[in-house]
């Protein structure tokens, strides 16, 4: 018995209603990296040791995704970065990520993405890889 993984299977769909959508499948992405901020479970003890549970809501994260620096998806993403540098303040969040792969059963909706910063710029003689972290108000896994 075996299982199979396949990075070209995964698809990423990035949206912003002023700035348009890319659809990446494979072609010059690295690694795409979903992270959680907010911890779900907080416990509070009491000094005879009684502990209270919290559940937190929260779904806050950030999603990194390193590309490489003459793609058209960094392309698009610098684009997007430069826009919302003029546009007014209700479109910083606006963005939303898709992320699929079927093969793992796996998908994810991003919404209320920002770009935390602009990736560090490497310069050399070979090409290298960019990464973007983006902040999300809210991940969903179904």
């Amino acid at each position: 018995m075996y299982t199979t993984y396949s990075f070209a299977d995964v698809s990423v769909v990035i949206k912003h209603p002023s700035v348009g959508r890319i659809t990446a499948n494979g072609e010059g992405l690295g690694n795409i990296s979903i992270s959680m901020a907010t911890d779900r479970t907080a416990h509070d003890v009491a000094a005879d040791g009684t502990v209270m549970v919290s559940k937190i809501r929260g779904r806050n994260g950030t999603v990194s995704i390193a590309t490489q620096q003459s793609s058209s998806l960094n392309r698009w993403l610098k684009k997007w970065y430069n826009y919302l540098e003029t546009a007014d303040a209700d479109e910083w969040a606006d963005a939303t990520i898709t992320i699929r792969s079927n093969v793992m059963d796996d998908h994810h909706t991003i919404t209320g993405v920002s770009p935390q910063k602009q990736p560090d710029r490497p310069y050399q003689a070979q090409g290298q890889q960019v990464t973007w972290t983006l902040m999300a108000a809210d991940i969903q896994q179904d």
